[in-house]
């Protein structure tokens, strides 16, 4: 008897315990990214810190690889409450809020310092009004500058993408952009683009270092054409639905949590982004050219910035163009 009493007395204190430690509020976090890729990596890193801030009381779960779903369907779910929170690409969050697409107009940042400052600035407020439709934007993290990439030729200039028919995501922008080059643009969500590219479906995409290393894109491209047309911001999004559940205290840590992993986000792509070209390199599988009249591709495609002027309001690109 008292044996048995000994043995009840502890499982009920190991329960006990573990309830002391369970996590109150429990976040899914979906993504489109393979695990490797660094804006991957980072919402680990974001959870660790969430759980670090609060004690163990908030517990951000990471589903990377189109697990939630596509980029659409994600932000979807923050709108109706379905989804806890995302990181996803400007220029489909701008079907949601269309100058949210105003960072993907070719060439409007100089370099990536200016993307930086511009986007945690300037972006911050141009994204401000998606939380009456139901998103917070939290911090600006990087998936980084986009490049060509085809199986028919290297492309220097933009007479070369002629006829190629492109992969561009679902945003009005990146299919005139194209469309400008001379290419023909094919819409088409992340998870399909492999096999599609596999399949001779689409010739090429255009996409950061990251994603052509971490999804393997080199292994059915041939050519790889450094045209650095944009830079892309990877915005870390929560439900309004969902933060208005979370007590001041917590929401206080997952802010400073977000700020912190995008700046050790942002540090990990400069680290890793040589890496991934000379691992594509080492491969053998994707010749790489940095031979590119980018000053060609600005020109061809300026056009594209008057085409979307009062769409994305002709204030917000002069506000980015000016950050210095």
């Amino acid at each position: 008897m008292k044996r048995f009493f000994v043995t009840s007395l502890a499982v009920l204190l190991v329960i006990a315990g573990t309830a002391a430690f369970a996590a109150e509020f429990t976040l899914k976090l979906g993504h489109i990214a393979d695990p490797q890729n660094p804006y991957a990596q980072g919402a680990v890193k974001f959870s660790e810190l969430v759980k670090e801030k609060t004690g163990g009381a908030v517990d951000v779960q990471v589903f990377p690889s189109s697990q939630l779903g596509n980029q659409r369907d994600l932000i979807e779910g923050l709108t109706f409450g379905t989804v806890d929170m995302t990181l996803t690409s400007t220029a489909v969050l701008g079907n949601f809020l269309p100058q949210a697409a105003v960072f993907d107009l070719p060439f409007i940042f100089r370099d990536v310092p200016h993307a930086y400052h511009a986007l945690d600035t300037v972006g911050m407020e141009i994204c401000k009004p998606l939380e009456q439709r139901g998103i917070k934007v939290l911090s600006m993290w990087e998936n980084g500058v986009r490049h060509m990439t085809n199986n028919r030729n290297p492309i220097r200039k933009p007479e070369d993408m002629k006829g190629l028919k492109i992969r561009v995501m679902e945003q009005p922008i990146y299919i005139e952009m194209m469309k400008a080059l001379g290419a023909s643009p094919t819409p088409m969500a992340f998870g399909e683009l492999f096999t599609a590219m596999q399949q001779g479906v689409v010739d090429g995409q255009e996409n950061p270092a990251a994603h052509i290393w971490t999804s393997r894109f080199f292994e059915v491209q041939k050519y790889i054409s450094l045209t650095a047309h944009t830079y892309s911001a990877e915005p870390l999004l929560i439900s309004m639905s969902v933060w208005g559940t979370l007590p001041e205290n917590h929401r206080a840590s997952i802010q400073q949590a977000a700020d912190e992993a995008r700046d050790w986000q942002r540090d990990l792509c400069r680290k890793l982004e040589n890496e991934f070209w000379d691992n594509i390199r080492a491969s053998g599988k994707s010749e790489i050219n940095d031979d590119v009249d980018k000053a060609a591709f600005m020109e061809v495609t300026k056009p594209v910035w008057a085409m979307f002027e009062d769409k994305l309001g002709k204030e917000n690109i002069e506000a980015i163009v000016n950050v210095k």
